[in-house]
């Protein structure tokens, strides 16, 4: 057993934690960052199985979000994008739905009403321009409900929320319900419309890692057993002594160690799948209008080419619950229009603990002082996305400089 001393000791490695250690970092600020597991980067982590790279769980990052511009090198990332748009399967056809400004070829299926009335149309647009419009707190400051009720309170009939907006968003918030906080559906609404959604070159796991790389050191493999004003002691019995320790883990190590509230989870599994061919040569998410088991797919190498060994296809599928590897290929068939009945399996990941769930009204700006130098930070703190997460660790790091002085 040793002991240790330092100004902040930050515990767990996730985007949060890793935020407010660069925070600190840049501020000039001395901090340890002890990380439970084998790397670093929480529930945003990529693998490598046999030249693939398999992102745990189907996740995204949106370049506009405010602290991904603030905290990361964007341009290193080197990042393949997502179109502005959704492929739709339906019973006859697989429709394409989305911006026509940078997917002209969702033109024919806006025009031809699929899925989407005149009347949609001007409600979505609409809902758009008002979301898109202003400064972020005019999002916050409005009242919350249900993102069901705010898209029926925007004049959206109930086929375009069934076919496209739930299948869609389910996948996003991973709910089906959309009982989400319409406040985080308009912040998550508003990144779409300013970028596209993208992939790392490297996997999504590049994202904390690069964060890492800018840090002195990242104390792996030392789980953090209990916290207290000032002290810190780990699985091993070392004693860190600090002046601020931060809470950065997950909503429900954080309510163990720290106290707070438990957030309750959205949970999904993913599986990567590896067919002879791709079956969609475009970059782009297909949903399923009819409601099926698959919340999302999309051919990941068709973003990243990276993301598979050279002339290789990797498919990902997302569900909100576990289904046996026969439905999903099944499934997957039916929204590619192809036999997928014997696509080699490489990977599947269940995320048990994939979002906290937001019902409203939430608060995007939980507190992060729990006092006598104690702070909590992660996305249970603001909102359950890389942004809150990023953003949440950012303002744990400015309370900490603020009530030290520095």
């Amino acid at each position: 057993m040793a002991r240790h001393e330092t100004d902040v000791v930050i515990a767990g490695a996730g985007l949060a934690g890793l935020a407010a250690a660069v925070t600190l970092h840049r501020a000039g600020v001395p901090c340890a960052v002890l990380e439970a597991s084998d790397d670093v980067g929480g529930r945003v982590r990529t693998d490598v199985v046999d030249g693939f790279r398999l992102d745990r769980g189907f996740q995204v990052l949106n370049p506009a979000y405010p602290a991904i511009r603030r905290l990361v090198d964007v341009e290193a990332l080197r990042l393949g994008r997502f179109w502005r748009a959704v492929r739709v399967a339906g019973d006859d056809r697989v429709a394409l739905l989305g911006n026509p400004i940078d997917t002209p070829k969702a033109v024919r299926d806006i025009v031809a009403r699929r899925y989407f009335s005149a009347k949609d149309l001007a409600a979505l647009g609409a809902l758009s321009a008002r979301v898109a419009a202003g400064p972020v707190h005019g999002i916050l400051d409005r009242d919350d409900r249900t993102t069901l009720d705010e898209l029926r309170r925007a004049g959206l009939s109930e086929r375009a929320v069934e076919t496209v907006l739930r299948p869609f968003l389910s996948g996003v918030f991973l709910e089906s319900g959309l009982t989400t906080s319409s406040r985080f559906f308009q912040l998550v609404w508003r990144s779409f419309l300013r970028s596209a959604p993208s992939l790392p070159a490297l996997g999504m796991g590049e994202l904390p890692r690069q964060l890492a790389r800018s840090l002195p050191a990242v104390r792996k493999n030392t789980p953090v057993e209990a916290v207290r004003p000032g002290v810190v002691r780990t699985a091993t019995g070392d004693t860190w002594t600090a002046r601020a320790v931060v809470v950065a883990t997950d909503g429900s190590t954080a309510a163990r160690l720290a106290g707070v509230a438990e957030p309750k989870w959205n949970s999904g599994t993913t599986w990567y799948f590896a067919p002879p061919r791709s079956p969609l040569r475009e970059p782009v998410i297909v949903i399923d209008a009819r409601g099926g088991p698959v919340a999302s797919t999309s051919v990941v190498s068709e973003v990243c080419p990276t993301y598979a060994p050279p002339g290789a296809a990797l498919v990902s599928a997302s569900a909100l619950t576990t289904l046996p590897v026969t439905d999903v290929r099944r499934a997957l068939g039916r929204m590619y229009r192809t036999d997928a009945a014997r696509w080699p399996l490489v990977g599947r990941y269940e995320i048990a603990r994939g979002l906290p769930a937001m019902p409203p009204p939430h608060d995007i700006r939980r507190e992060v002082r729990l006092g006598d130098g104690l702070y909590v930070c992660g996305d249970h703190r603001d909102t359950s996305s890389l942004q809150g997460a990023l953003a949440s660790g950012r303002r744990a790091a400015r309370a900490v400089l603020a009530d030290l002085g520095s």
